[in-house]
């Protein structure tokens, strides 16, 4: 289902997910697949959103 208030905006600059994919995902899912897989990336050190996100975070 297209919701005109999520944006296509990215939010992961490491994986390259859009603000619309994770909310894709949790209504597919019920959670985020996304967002564990994010964190779990994360931990295992292969996250670079300081340099890959130009919001610095």
């Amino acid at each position: 289902m297209h919701r005109p208030d999520v944006t296509d905006e990215l939010v992961c600059y490491c994986f390259g997910y859009s603000e619309r994919d994770i909310v894709e995902d949790c209504s597919k899912n019920g959670r985020s697949l996304i967002m564990e897989k994010i964190m779990a990336e994360k931990k295992r050190g292969e996250c670079d959103c300081s340099t890959k996100n130009p919001k610095g975070r």
